[in-house]
């Protein structure tokens, strides 16, 4: 009887993959296989990325003062940014309007101001995407941009490439690479401590709360430099780490060990701003100014190139200087 039970069991089963139906665990194979890896979608002004199937950020780049990632979620989906400007919530500080996230800027090219919104201030302006590639590994994002002063006259362009991976557990590593083109005629990266590759952390992780009162965030350099004095030292990188719903969480950016003027200086505040800024010595070191002014000349081209890596617990927990050395033997490898 029990033989005669398994024969027909034999021969159900082997009827239905005949009919090419899909068996239960192969639809839910499938439907792992289809989240796995990073998915980005083109949306109405914006791209959506995924990674295994949640969300990870999306880049905004229709009708904004500049580019931008929001928001920015790190590991198990904590919210990594502050919201302001983007959405009112409450217990969030409205200073700075120009902190959009994570971003890419200047505040002093050919003498246009890039960083703020100000009245005199410019627009960089997304052209055209050049790739929008999903993957298994990673995802990658090449777009076209352009300076664009308050008189409408393009001041130079930029083609930036941003490349977010897929990994075994719950880091999110992302690289941000931008290309600055002297397209128009020479450009001048201005001496200011208003720039460049930045982000504005969620208000929980600050140094100091809103009423200068110590807060539970901490930050931490490749020197060994700890919190307030980090700012405008340089450094080969820089971990930014501090609670998002009772979580210590933490957001470190490398600088590729090939940038001009590595190691870089750091823009990183009290406040929850973190920058790294290569081009503002007259402000960091007291320098006369125009100290640090770069000059590309017409025709030519610099690539600027860093890390995101978001990130469990402080920099030890996170093994930040480890990440931060295998980033570094990757590029030279390359």
């Amino acid at each position: 009887m029990l033989t005669h039970r398994r024969s027909l069991w034999t021969f159900a089963l082997l009827a239905f993959v005949a009919s090419g139906a899909a068996l239960p665990f192969q639809n839910c194979f499938c439907a792992a296989a289809e989240k796995a890896g990073v998915k980005i979608t083109e949306l109405d002004g914006k791209l959506r990325l995924e990674i295994d199937g949640e969300l990870f950020t999306e880049y905004h780049f229709k009708d904004v003062p500049r580019p931008y990632f929001y928001p920015v979620l790190g590991p198990g989906g904590l919210e990594m940014m502050r919201h302001w400007p983007m959405k009112d919530l409450p217990d969030e500080e409205h200073d700075h309007v120009h902190h959009r996230s994570l971003w890419f800027t200047h505040g002093e090219i050919n003498g246009q101001d890039f960083w703020s919104e100000g009245q005199k201030a410019g627009k960089v302006v997304h052209e055209k995407f050049l790739e929008i590639k999903s993957g298994r590994d990673q995802g990658v994002v090449s777009s076209a941009n352009k300076y664009v002063a308050r008189d409408g006259k393009v001041i130079c362009t930029d083609r930036r490439v941003f490349r977010v991976y897929s990994r075994p557990n719950e880091e999110r590593l992302f690289d941000f690479e931008v290309t600055l083109f002297a397209s128009e005629s020479e450009v001048t990266m201005g001496d200011t401590k208003e720039g460049s590759m930045a982000i504005r952390l969620a208000e929980t992780m600050r140094l100091k709360s809103p009423k200068g009162k110590a807060g539970e965030g901490h930050i931490v350099n490749s020197e060994g430099v700890r919190d307030d004095d980090t700012w405008g030292k340089r450094a080969k990188w820089v971990d930014y780490f501090g609670p998002v719903k009772r979580q210590t969480v933490g957001v470190a950016i490398f600088d590729h060990p090939q940038n001009p003027r590595h190691p870089t200086w750091w823009h990183v505040r009290d406040y929850g701003l973190f920058a790294a800024n290569p081009f503002g010595v007259h402000d960091f070191e007291k320098k006369p100014p125009g100290a640090g002014n770069l000059v590309i000349p017409a025709g030519q081209s610099l690539t600027f190139r860093y890390r995101f890596y978001l990130h469990r617990g402080d920099e030890k927990q996170g093994k930040v200087a480890q990440r931060y050395q295998e980033y570094a033997a990757e590029k030279a490898e390359k």
